[in-house]
């Protein structure tokens, strides 16, 4: 068929192949036009004012296919090396053995040893929680303390003493802080003092009072038991002792990190901590938003709620409603979800939106609250009912509610919070937490929200002292990152129970003293598995009972809040399906198991999906609630080790001094091209450097001095690391260094290997070489080994700086790469990648010929006035488009010079319609997923309205009404206005910058991702782009052995076909990944704690909070002003609590 010349609106003179129907033309000429279509076609029709083309047939694109799948074929087979590498392995069969990887014996050998080394920490723990409860016990409280009788090392002291506007600066601190020396532990990543501990106690605590003073007299006992610990395991990492207090007395010592704002850090916080002190907990909050609760009391409720809400933690469950005349959920959630980090944080914006109004509803809070709890159809924790409502104070006592749903039994326990000033009778409120096992707390000002909030552990942690041993038990936490720099850990906790007794004869004491912690890196547990034996795409993994990863070569956090664990689900971590969802159930539910799946996984630059076989073994790690798995390919089965011969190994010389080593010396790149060595731990005293010549420099010297069998050396890594050298050096030596490598436009040819070599040749070559010198990490390396042929990587889009036509002297290079595969017998292994590295631009040229009609090489086809030809990509590229595509959607090769920049991008970037066309079409098919660990800049606050964020505005009413000038209202409002002017905002402050994280300027954040790789269409393919009158026609071919397709369209020439465009790049989740909403309709497998403690027949709940707290004075609510004026920290005022050693 012949295509004349078009323009935009133009129509054809013959209809396309698969053209779809269009109007035909008026009724009176449909006669001509059936004769002109029975007429013979004319020889020529106009294209562009010269000769006349019609677009490709079918047999001869495929006939272009095979000559492109030919000519890559040819120069892999010449340059690659491949089966040369072959034998070369072969040849030097004496200089290594196969060894086999057995999953069930590797995965439990870890096993064992990741529980012995957490057993280890389990028996120090003990030893602390015992210590500390017989140092208590035999404690004598002392009413009289003072500061000067207590000498210990204050953590934040030296921050405060170079701090002249600090507390203890301007009070003139009487405490007798000890000044200690340190020195730079590399285990800690810190400085530190092994002869102390050190002690952090919250900002808003004051270190004079009476129960702070005592609670540092008794717990400074401990510093021995952490000393004698440590000298018993020397690889114990942070012990620490978390107060019910708020006081942390941590071994060994070491200086507090000094936040730039307001240091929040308060242990009963932490997650560990909030782990060890209680069960788990169904908790439910009411708020009141009846309309006397307006201004800044509604403000005091939204915070207290937040802050209510960052004491729970995974095991928990929760839902938030408000209330007034009825009661209602303030987010979409209509039942108790888990309390993780991103349902709390749907929480926290939805209170943000609670508007007061109408009139006080007890009953309807109360009632909504126990259906909730009542409701057995979802998944919950069973433990800890209980229910929390902030109001501001009412008459009803709703005691019928609780006779109907909580008595007698009182399985649900009520808090009760008064939040703000007012002049209402409290009684109500103290009475319904009394009669409920609960506790009555008061909130009349910002600085009483953060203690307020999380005392209620407490009370929870009644039965658990009452339940005596059984209650002791070791609980292992998620992932979390540590306050002093350790990096991600987990820790064991075991909570410490006070021992002494109200009186002779009285009953024993209900209090829980705190939680003692033992930290453990998660370095420290990888370094137990296996690193270089599984291959590039092996790797072990752990989870516990949530489903969230302990260890996964996938959890990488871009930032960390060290205020909220690090939850990556095991789902989230790897692509989704029902096989892992399987796996994933039977690891939590503490089984073993293996299977072989077929499944998607992603490439290690996030861009490409490859559909891989994969071996899952697992079993669980007895004495935790971890599981650990075991994932191989097929190909990783088996592996290399080096078998260095005796008589080498005999010579006791430096290992500089082996045979082959000298081809690792920069002296030998010249004729034997480069060589990057991956930057692995081959010995203790091996300086690392981000640098690799540095590196290697560093790795020459040390061998100099080391012998080949030395202690301080992993002979298995250093051993395979020479056979690499020598057996990459033959390759060199047989095939590369004869080759012409400009006869066939490379830029350099390369191969890397298991054993961490990455040979490039020529050495110059070197100089542009961008791919990561550890092949494990190296993206061409990991997706060689998982697919068969030739697999084309373009440069990144970034690595494009200079415009096509800078391009000639200086061009860039696209990687074509392929694994070696070695049969030794009936075992197959994939020791290397070999692969080439392309001239963009000579080979784009050399695309063109191939996709053409030329028969010479040198002589392009021509049409003549008579003849009638094909359009070629060579001829007619300003009519036909012709690209190489990879199976990421990238763009690898064209026709149109104008396009070698934008090599590397995403397709639909080149031409969105086309590549629409292909997806449409089944080329491609496409897999969305969410990055749920990614770093985001922050987003600028938002203004509502007229006032600065946060802060309480006055109604015109309340400036009219005296007594609310002359009220405490009016002193928190100006309490609230000063701490906006020093900490910028105290109800939004950012928790990152607050508590001194030096990355605050990112966030955590949800990323989409988006990625193609081929569908089910592997044939040649013709199909149109329906454009009305500006149709195209393409035809597409995947080239066999490659990861490339073969696309020839007609150039688009008008724009009204721009009607959609795929994305590929990452984009943010406003609304932090998938709807919330859907998700926890439909809520991931998970088991909490097997043991609960929410109740004992012998507890005492006379204690509830009867005693009245602190009673507001103008006097003192003037001075706690000019204090903060004069930019001092206020001192919290003590609530009387009738506890036997009295708290905060």
């Amino acid at each position: 068929m012949a295509v004349p010349a078009r323009t935009c609106g133009a129509s054809r003179l013959g209809p396309a192949p698969g053209a779809l129907p269009r109007p035909g033309p008026p009724r009176p000429l449909l006669l001509l036009l059936l004769l002109l279509l029975l007429l013979p076609p004319p020889p020529l029709l106009a294209a562009r004012g010269a000769a006349a083309y019609s677009f490709p047939q079918q047999l001869t694109m495929q006939h272009w296919a095979r000559r492109l799948e030919q000519e890559i074929d040819g120069v892999m087979r010449i340059f690659g090396g491949v089966q040369q590498l072959r034998e070369i392995y072969k040849d030097n069969r004496n200089l290594f053995e196969v060894q086999e990887n057995e999953p069930q014996k590797l995965v439990e050998k870890v096993a064992g040893d990741i529980e012995s080394l957490l057993d280890r920490k389990v028996q120090a723990l003990k030893k602390l929680a015992d210590a500390a409860e017989s140092f208590q016990k035999a404690h004598h409280w002392q009413d009289n303390i003072k500061e000067e009788d207590i000498v210990y090392y204050d953590a934040k002291a030296d921050a405060e003493l170079d701090d002249p506007e600090s507390e203890d600066m301007e009070r003139g601190s009487k405490t007798s802080t000890l000044r200690l020396d340190f020195i730079e532990d590399s285990n800690f990543k810190n400085k530190v003092n092994y002869s102390y501990t050190a002690v952090q106690i919250p900002t808003d605590i004051y270190k004079g009072s009476t129960v702070i003073l005592n609670e540092l007299n008794w717990t400074e006992a401990l510093e021995n038991v952490f000393i004698e610990n440590r000298r018993q395991d020397p690889t114990l990492l942070w012990q620490v002792f978390g107060s019910a207090t708020g006081v942390t007395r941590y071994y060994p010592a070491t200086p507090w990190r000094a936040p730039k704002k307001i240091d929040l850090y308060d242990v009963r916080r932490r997650p560990w901590y909030i782990q060890g002190a209680s069960s788990p907990k169904d908790m439910v909050i009411i708020v009141d938003v009846s309309g006397s609760v307006s201004g800044l009391t509604l403000k005091l409720m939204k915070t207290s709620v937040c802050e209510m809400l960052d004491t729970l933690s995974d095991d928990d469950y929760v839902n938030v409603a408000s209330f007034n005349e009825k009661a209602q959920p303030v987010s979409c959630f209509t039942h108790l979800v888990q309390a993780n980090v991103r349902n709390k944080k749907v929480f926290k914006e939805a209170v943000q939106g609670m508007v007061a109004k109408g009139t006080t509803g007890y009953k309807a809070g109360f009632e909504y609250a126990f259906d909730q709890l009542q409701n057995s159809n979802i998944t919950r924790a069973n433990c800890n009912k209980m229910i929390m409502m902030f109001t501001d104070g009412g008459e009803d006592r709703v005691q019928d509610v609780f006779e109907k749903y909580n008595w007698p039994n009182r399985t649900v326990r009520v808090f009760t919070f008064s939040v703000g000033q007012h002049n209402y009778d409290v009684t109500p409120l103290q009475w319904m937490a009394c009669a409920n096992k609960g506790y009555y707390f008061e909130i009349p000002s910002i600085g009483a929200i953060r203690i307020n909030t999380q005392e209620y552990l407490d009370v929870l942690g009644r039965p658990m002292v009452l339940a005596g041993k059984e209650a002791k038990q070791v609980q292992w936490t998620n992932v979390y990152e540590d306050a002093l720099g350790l990096g991600l850990v987990v820790t064991g906790t075991l909570p410490v129970f006070n021992l002494t007794q109200d009186g002779p004869g009285e009953k024993k004491n209900q209090l829980i003293l705190g939680v003692m912690g033992i930290d453990v890196a998660l370095n420290d547990i990888k370094r137990l598995t296996p690193n270089y034996t599984l291959g590039a795409n092996g790797y072990v993994f752990a989870i516990d009972l949530n489903g969230y990863v302990l260890l996964h070569p996938n959890l990488k956090p871009q930032t960390t809040n060290f205020r909220e664990p690090v939850t990556l689900d095991f789902l989230d971590a790897e692509l989704e399906d029902e096989n892992k969802e399987e796996i994933r159930r039977s690891m939590i539910d503490g089984n073993k198991g293996h299977k072989q799946i077929r499944t998607l996984v992603k490439s290690l630059d996030e861009r490409y999906i490859d559909e891989v076989t994969r071996n899952y073994t697992w079993v669980p790690i007895r004495s935790t609630n971890y599981s650990l798995g075991l994932v191989l390919p097929p190909y990783s089965t088996f592996y290399l080790q080096a078998n260095l011969s005796d008589q080498i190994l005999q010579v006791k010389l430096p290992i500089s001094k082996l045979k082959d080593f000298e081809f690792l010396l920069p002296s030998s790149f010249e004729s034997e091209g480069h060589v990057f060595i991956a930057p692995r731990e081959y010995c203790k005293d091996l300086n690392a450097s981000d640098n690799n010549t540095e590196f290697l420099k560093n790795f020459i010297e040390l061998m100099e001095k080391v012998t080949p069998d030395s202690k301080q050396c992993n002979n298995f890594l250093l051993h395979n690391l020479i056979l690499d050298t020598g057996i990459t050096q033959q390759l060199v030596e047989r095939v590369w260094r004869d080759q012409d490598l400009n006869t066939y436009s490379l830029l350099a040819v390369f191969a890397a290997t298991d054993g961490g070599i990455t040979r490039v040749f020529p050495n110059k070559a070197a100089e542009d070489w961008t791919e990561n010198p550890e092949p494990y990490n190296a993206s061409f390396y990991r997706r060689s080994l998982d697919n068969h042929g030739y697999i084309f990587k373009p440069p990144h889009q970034d690595a494009l700086l200079r415009p096509p036509l800078e391009l000639e002297n200086d061009t860039v290079g696209i990687l074509v790469s392929t694994a070696v595969e070695l049969s030794l017998g009936r075992r197959t292994l994939r020791p290397a990648v070999v692969g080439v590295k392309l001239d963009l631009e000579a080979w784009a040229e050399k695309f063109k010929v191939l996709a053409s009609n030329r028969t010479h090489q040198d002589q392009p086809q021509k049409c003549g006035p008579s003849s009638h030809c094909e359009m070629d990509c060579e001829v007619n590229n300003e009519d036909l488009l012709c690209v190489l595509i990879d199976d990421g959607g990238f763009l690898v090769l064209s026709n149109q010079n104008h396009q070698w920049d934008q090599v590397g991008k995403f397709f639909s970037e080149v031409d969105a319609n086309l590549m629409l066309a292909l997806y449409n079409n089944s080329f491609y098919t496409r897999k969305e997923s969410y990055d749920y660990q990614a770093a985001c800049a922050p987003q600028p606050p938002g203004n509502l309205g007229a006032a600065p964020r946060g802060v309480f505005v006055p109604t015109i009413a309340d400036f009219l009404n005296l007594a609310w000038w002359t009220s405490a209202a009016a002193w928190s409002l100006f309490q609230q206005l000063l701490y906006g002017l020093i900490y910028h905002s105290w109800f939004q402050a950012d928790p990152a910058e607050a508590e001194g994280n030096p990355e605050a300027r990112e966030s955590s954040c949800v990323m989409k991702q988006t990625q193609y790789y081929f569908g089910s269409v592997n044939v040649s393919y013709n199909a149109i782009i329906d454009c009305g009158n500006c149709s195209r026609l393409f035809h597409a071919q995947r080239l066999s052995n490659t990861n490339l397709l073969f696309v020839v369209a007609e150039k688009p020439l008008c724009s009204q076909c721009e009607v959609g465009r795929l994305l590929q790049k990452e984009t943010h989740c406003p609304a932090d990944g998938p709807e919330q909403c859907e998700l926890v309709q439909r809520p991931r497998y998970r088991r909490g704690p097997h043991i609960c403690f929410d109740y004992n027949a012998t507890e005492d709940t006379s204690d509830c909070g009867r005693g009245a707290s602190f009673p507001p004075s103008l006097g003192v609510l003037v001075s706690l002003q000019l204090l903060l004026l004069l930019g001092l920290p206020p001192r919290p005022q003590p609530q009387v609590r009738a506890h036997a050693s009295p708290r905060l």
